[in-house]
């Protein structure tokens, strides 16, 4: 009997697949160059950007803006006796200042300020020095600012006439006071927000004592500081003001304050606006030129601030 042919076992070949065509993309080139030359790096400012960029001139739009609000205000009331125009304003202004009025009256109030915000600065370095060298000290700074820093300075003013009498002693009292915890306050706070790394560098450098105040505390801290300077002149100005309306003829002829009470009761309210523009003026004067020069020359010098 014929047996069936058996099935090999070796594997057959397997006819090879033609190979499939790689994708081709299209190759893109894209020009990194001007088409002039190199790239722009730079672009120059345009005449509108670089005035943008002056503080300054910022500022005097904003007061020439707030100049015409006033004029178109007081315009529309026509009523000198309630809200005289900026011209009516700026008119007796300049009539007060060619008399010499306000020039008299202006010195009159910057002297007493002067002596009353050296007073008080020289007072809040003393306390704050006390804090800043044991616990105690800044228990005591810390409980008389809780105590007098809430009082306003005008309510002092009763006592201080009983103490002082009618004088620049009085209006000094007064301004001490006004003064002296804002910037206490402040160059605390700013001494104790000095890293503990930077007084380890002034250590390590052997300083010690005044010398580390000098050098290593006092820049750190003078962003604070310098805030309360200004907090505190504020302060002493809007007391001066205050205080000068009360009793502003004790020495003389008086300062702002009295020129504004008096032609307040003369009814000569553009010298009363008046008066007031040389308040601001002033207060312009030693924001935009005292302080932001102090400013600029310590702490944006130092980069502190951008």
């Amino acid at each position: 009997m014929s047996s069936a042919p058996l099935l090999s076992d070796a594997p057959t070949a397997v006819p090879p697949r033609p190979a499939a065509a790689e994708p081709t993309r299209p190759e893109i080139v894209r020009e990194t160059g001007h088409a002039h030359g190199a790239p722009v790096v730079e672009k120059p400012l345009s005449a509108f950007e670089r005035l943008y960029n002056q503080a300054w001139l910022r500022k005097i739009l904003i007061l020439v803006l707030l100049a015409g609000i006033w004029e178109a205000y007081g315009r529309y009331l026509d009523n000198d006796l309630l809200f005289p125009t900026f011209s009516a304003t700026m008119e007796a202004f300049f009539r007060a200042v060619a008399d010499g009025t306000l020039p008299a009256r202006a010195w009159s109030s910057l002297k007493v300020l002067l002596m009353g915000y050296a007073a008080g600065i020289v007072l809040a370095t003393l306390l704050t020095g006390i804090a800043i060298a044991s616990r105690i000290g800044t228990d005591f700074l810390e409980t008389l600012t809780s105590m007098f820093n809430p009082l306003p300075a005008i309510a002092l003013l009763p006592l201080a006439l009983i103490w002082f009498g009618l004088g620049n002693g009085s209006l000094i009292f007064v301004l001490v006071h006004s003064v002296t915890w804002a910037i206490a306050l402040n160059t605390h706070s700013g001494f104790l927000s000095v890293s503990r790394t930077l007084r380890m560098v002034g250590r390590n450098y052997g300083l010690s004592g005044p010398r580390l105040i000098g050098k290593i505390l006092i820049p750190a801290a003078f962003p604070s500081i310098l805030t309360g300077l200004k907090v505190g002149w504020a302060f002493a100005w809007r007391t001066l003001i205050a205080a000068e309306l009360v009793f502003g003829v004790s020495s003389g002829a008086g300062g702002l304050g009295w020129f504004i009470f008096e032609n307040k009761n003369m009814l000569d309210i553009p010298n009363v606006f008046a008066g007031l523009l040389t308040v601001i003026l002033i207060g312009l004067v030693v924001e935009n030129l005292i302080f932001q020069t102090i400013e600029r020359r310590t702490i944006q010098r130092w980069g502190m601030q951008a």
